[in-house]
C-alpha cells in the first residue's frame, strides 16, 4: 500500500503525543482506514467503519493531494447509499467489486478473513 507521509510523520514524531487530529490537520476517519490496512496488509485504503459524509471533502482532499487513486469501502453500515452519492460530488465514484482483509482472523485459517469491498476511483478533480 502506497505510504501517506504525513501519517507516519505524526505517528512517528514524539512532539504530536497528546495533540487532536485537527491540530494535527489530519482527517480521523481517512487516519484510521490509512493505520487499519497497514496493519492487516491491504494494497488499498479501505474505509471499514463508518464515513460520516462530513469528512468526505477532507477524505477527496487527502487522497488527491498523496495521489492515490483508488480506495475500497468494505464498511456495510446503514446509510452507505447516501455516502457514496456524496462521494460521486467530489469526483470519487464505484468501480466494481473487489475482497479485501478484514481486521479480523478467519477461525478456521488463522489468517485475516477476506470480505467484500466497493471498489472506488478518485477522478482528477
Amino acid at each position: 500500500m502506497k505510504e501517506i507521509r504525513r501519517f507516519e510523520e505524526a505517528m512517528a514524531n514524539p512532539e504530536n503525543k497528546g495533540k487532536t487530529f485537527d491540530e494535527l490537520g489530519i482527517n480521523h476517519t481517512t487516519f484510521r482506514a490509512y493505520r487499519d490496512c497497514m496493519e492487516v496488509g491491504n494494497e488499498l485504503i479501505d474505509f471499514n467503519d463508518v464515513i460520516w459524509e462530513r469528512d468526505i471533502p477532507a477524505i477527496a482532499e487527502t487522497l488527491r493531494a498523496e495521489e492515490i487513486n483508488e480506495f475500497t469501502i468494505s464498511s456495510t453500515f446503514s446509510g452507505l447509499i447516501e455516502t457514496l452519492a456524496e462521494f460521486e460530488k467530489y469526483g470519487i465514484t464505484m468501480n466494481g467489486l473487489t475482497k479485501v482483509n478484514a481486521r479480523y482472523t478467519d477461525w478456521s485459517t488463522g489468517k485475516y478473513k477476506k470480505i467484500p469491498a466497493i471498489k472506488m476511483i478518485v477522478k482528477e478533480a
